[in-house]
């Protein structure tokens, strides 16, 4: 299938992951986030967590998780060397916590080109759930350059 319209309610197979403790840690570290809510299971009890809440946009590096990855681009032709990250949105409906198994699933929500043809984009809405729940949609752009168009 090609890049175009007709990928549009197009869906990638959903896959379940658990949000460790260490990675949440490690993440918080690395982003620098000082609270101890994201690295101490204590302060995050006495703050009224069940356990250590998943750091924001720390969903996004557990959608890296998923063993497909790299399928979705593969099967429509699309060499990653022509992909561009052109976005990244988040929409919280609930917190989730360390040990929490997530499941993520993609649907394309639009795709749509800009000078000529040159650019492509492709919009997808990642919905989060635990236990059928609404945790969180992440929607992603891909920007899919054309090697080939004319550079005008």
């Amino acid at each position: 299938m090609a890049v175009g319209p007709a990928l549009i309610g197009s869906r990638t197979p959903a896959f379940s992951t658990e949000a460790e403790r260490g990675r949440l840690r490690f993440f918080a570290r690395a982003i620098g986030q000082t609270d101890a809510i994201y690295s101490d299971l204590a302060a995050a009890e006495a703050a009224g967590h069940r356990d250590l809440p998943v750091p924001p946009t720390f969903l996004f590096c557990l959608e890296m998780d998923n063993p497909g990855r790299g399928r979705f681009l593969a099967d429509l032709g699309v060499d990653v060397r022509t992909i561009l990250h052109g976005g990244q949105e988040f929409a919280y409906h609930a917190t989730a916590y360390a040990g929490d198994i997530l499941t993520f699933s993609t649907v394309v929500r639009d795709v749509y080109e800009k000078k000529g043809g040159a650019l492509r984009f492709i919009v997808r809405d990642t919905h989060v759930t635990r236990g059928g729940a609404p945790v969180a949609t992440l929607t992603g752009t891909l920007v899919v350059r054309d090697p080939k168009a004319d550079r005008r």
